[in-house]
């Protein structure tokens, strides 16, 4: 018997770092986080350990890392750069759409 192919998914940097906190800011365990989101416990655990390192990273040099309202209004504002960059390359199109269109017309130069 053939098992169908696994569908991979690949998760942003942003929602690694936010599911890692769920474990790490809350004190839950990683199984319980990883039934809750539907993802592999093993691969949380990667993520976990990965985000430990990088707040310890941070405190040697003083740095704190961001709060969960600092994370969100990251995610926020990287969202909103993404839909005007998705806004500007339409508008690039429209007016070369435009400048065509208008050449095009009968006693334009």
């Amino acid at each position: 018997v053939l098992m169908p192919p696994r569908k991979r998914r690949s998760y942003t940097a942003e929602y690694k770092v936010e599911a890692a906190h769920r474990v790490i800011d809350s004190g839950r365990t990683i199984s319980e986080v990883a039934r809750e989101l539907g993802i592999d416990a093993g691969m949380l655990s990667v993520w976990v350990k990965d985000e430990r390192r990088r707040i310890a990273a941070a405190e040697v040099h003083g740095e704190s890392p961001l709060e969960a309202a600092e994370r969100a209004e990251l995610l926020r504002l990287r969202r909103q750069v993404t839909e005007l960059e998705k806004d500007n390359a339409f508008l690039v199109k429209a007016s070369a759409y435009f400048a065509a269109m208008q050449k095009n017309r009968p006693g334009s130069l």
